[in-house]
């Protein structure tokens, strides 16, 4: 069975479909609260079957979208035993010239992976459940992780941030290059 056959038995919306392309509607917070935590609930849950049949060394993320919610939300589980990151209404508000160039894959089309440059350093800001705004800077290869989802919530795929004339490899020919610095959400 191919690895995005897979994503999408476990729920994972595939490449190609619309909600994947359009802009998610943001949250009113506190006043939507009750249905970020219902969204939250239901990433998080994803996220779980999803880890049961393919391990994520580098970590892991999910988006809204990615489950057919149109909502900017998403979850970021960071390698090793770190707490997940929630992202509502994520909004990246500095990025650091400095680029890293890594490749990546993306949960909504598994069978290949695609190189991908990003900033090394990003500032986000976030809604909490009770309205607050939280600014948070993220690092390396969180950085790439928590940009790659909060694409998903502008409707943009990996595949638009690519370099000119670079082309997705297949995720066998991926799995040749032992590249070090693989991220897959």
């Amino acid at each position: 069975m191919r690895p995005s056959q897979k994503m999408r038995d476990l729920g994972v919306v595939q490449h190609g479909a619309g909600i994947l392309a359009e802009p998610a509607r943001a949250f009113t917070l506190p006043d939507e609260r009750v249905e970020a935590e219902r969204i939250t609930d239901e990433l998080f849950a994803a996220m779980e079957r999803i880890g049961q049949v393919h391990p994520f060394a580098k970590g892991m993320g999910i988006a809204a979208p990615q489950i057919g919610i149109g909502r900017t939300a998403a979850v970021v589980q960071p390698p090793g035993d770190a707490p997940a990151i929630i992202l509502l209404n994520p909004r990246i508000t500095d990025r650091s010239d400095e680029l890293d160039e890594q490749y990546e894959g993306c949960l909504s089309f598994f069978d290949v992976r695609g190189l991908v440059p990003r900033p090394l350093k990003i500032t986000v800001e976030t809604t909490s459940l009770t309205g607050e705004t939280v600014t948070t800077v993220y690092e390396r290869g969180l950085a790439r992780l928590i940009h790659h989802e909060i694409d998903h919530l502008d409707g943009l795929l990996y595949t638009a941030r690519m370099c000119t004339g670079v082309e997705p490899i297949p995720v066998e020919e991926y799995r040749q290059t032992g590249s070090a610095w693989a991220y897959e959400q």
